[in-house]
């Protein structure tokens, strides 16, 4: 790698950090000036994000880049900006100590806790939603207080180019630097002493950003993946729900770390989902191959990666059906497009039922008992988001108290993660710490504790300053 592009990078992190101590906490009116360049520079180069997006996919729904790279980024700035001035708050904390109770409040003991910047924070983000994955967090770093570097995805390079324009034009590179490199820039990236790091991306490439952080101790919020399961009760709207789930799986083609990874459904309904999956897929892709409202796989080598995984599949005795409206021939195409598909009958030897599949195909596995699909559930690694489609509330409670996931939605698929008032975080293998909304601005916050000792010598009042044998005398002779 470039040399002088790492020490570009340790320049700059130098200079952010010097900059943090000298100039001290921000102002709010500071942190509400960089959130608001943030929404004009995202309102200024849209039309730019959508086509640079377009050449990076080869094919985007552009309705669909505008609504989770544009609009969503700055609906995350907007309610950062609009709550800043109430998270920047002292919250007040009672002060007690074990022996003493309250007696230490009534004695004029106070304690709080004050939000302080960490610093700079280092923002790894992916290529599936390469915008707003770095927007999004910025919303709580910036209201936080910090300053930022930032490492977007070579995959998608003409959008990171433009990352890197955009950031130039609107900020300063002692409060934002962006560098655009391969993997191994990424790496020395992750190793710089960041006061926090964030990295959103797969869990394999999570474990390296993690050694490498543990290098120099900076905390982490990782934002992963994993196989996120759909429970489809006995008692759900089957219409409803296979309209819904479809929606999400070919959503971005299915290239979101929350899209449904597979679904568990009662055996007597497996044939219901399939013929209303494919009835939605026809209603909204009529034509696939050259229709711009269906998302291409990014790069042949993920295309080939989910051909490998179907062939294994079909190899190994699983049913695919590929839902094809127009049977359209995609054999030869530009675009690297696969059509929604899906895989019954998948088994636990078969690479789909084993890896993160990160494209338009849902393996359906089917049950006869809601508990044997908990028990399936709770056999694997925590995702990062379950979703449960039905219409019995003891159901409902039982899935919600019986498995771990980083979030749920109910009766519908991905919803969770627009919520700016719920956080947004894996658990274990999906990744750990969480943002959105306030739960950003505290992650990239440092919580520090303070407490005021009254006038009066508690430590003496409590009889804890030596000599103690003197104290206990005192005390037997007084009484």
């Amino acid at each position: 790698m470039n040399d002088s592009l790492t020490s570009g990078m340790r320049k700059a992190l130098d200079l952010q950090k010097q900059l943090h101590i000298k100039e001290g906490p921000p102002s709010v009116q500071l942190r509400k000036d960089r959130l608001d360049r943030c929404i004009a520079m995202i309102k200024k180069y849209q039309e730019k994000v959508i086509q640079s997006i377009q050449e990076d996919f080869g094919n985007r729904d552009p309705v669909m880049s505008v609504m989770t790279e544009v609009e969503s980024s700055i609906g995350s700035l907007n309610h950062a900006k609009k709550n800043i001035t109430s998270w920047v708050r002292p919250t007040k904390r009672r002060p007690e100590v074990p022996g003493l109770g309250s007696l230490i409040r009534l004695l004029g003991a106070k304690a709080r806790i004050e939000y302080q910047p960490k610093g700079t924070v280092g923002v790894i983000s992916p290529w599936n939603f390469p915008v707003n994955l770095i927007l999004a967090p910025m919303a709580g770093i910036f209201a936080a207080g910090n300053r930022a570097m930032i490492k977007p995805s070579e995959i998608t390079p003409h959008t990171s180019l433009l990352i890197k324009e955009m950031f130039n034009e609107f900020y300063d590179e002692a409060e934002v630097a962006v560098f655009t490199g391969d993997s191994d820039l990424g790496a020395s990236f992750s190793r710089l002493p960041f006061d926090h790091l964030i990295f959103t991306g797969g869990t394999e490439i999570a474990r390296h950003v993690m050694r490498a952080a543990s290098e120099n101790l900076v905390p982490l919020t990782l934002e992963l993946g994993g196989k996120s399961p759909v429970i489809v009760s006995d008692t759900a709207n089957i219409k409803k729900t296979a309209s819904r789930v479809m929606i999400g799986k070919t959503m971005n083609a299915g290239q979101i770390c929350l899209a449904p990874d597979y679904a568990l459904i009662p055996k007597d309904k497996i044939n219901d989902f399939v013929k209303e999956s494919q009835a939605t897929i026809s209603d909204m892709y009529p034509q696939i191959k050259d229709n711009q409202d269906y998302t291409s796989i990014i790069n042949s080598k993920h295309y080939e990666r989910i051909q490998s995984y179907l062939e294994d599949a079909k190899i190994k005795g699983a049913e695919v059906v590929e839902i094809n409206p127009s049977e359209e021939d995609f054999s030869q195409q530009e675009h690297h497009k696969i059509p929604p598909t899906l895989v019954l009958n998948p088994t636990d030897d078969m690479k789909i039922m084993q890896e993160e599949i990160f494209g338009p195909v849902l393996p359906i596995k089917s049950y006869e008992e809601l508990e044997e699909s908990v028990n399936y559930i709770n056999s694997k690694e925590r995702p990062l988001g379950l979703y449960y489609f039905g219409d019995n509330k003891e159901e409902e409670e039982f899935v919600l108290n019986n498995t771990t996931s980083g979030g749920v939605t109910l009766n519908d698929v991905i919803w969770h993660v627009g919520q700016e008032n719920l956080p947004f975080g894996g658990i274990g293998p999906s990744g750990m710490g969480s943002y959105h909304g306030v739960d950003g601005f505290k992650e990239f916050s440092h919580l520090k504790s303070i407490y005021k000792q009254p006038s009066l010598d508690l430590m003496k009042l409590a009889g804890f300053v030596p000599p103690y044998n003197k104290n206990k005398e005192d005390k037997t002779t007084t009484s």
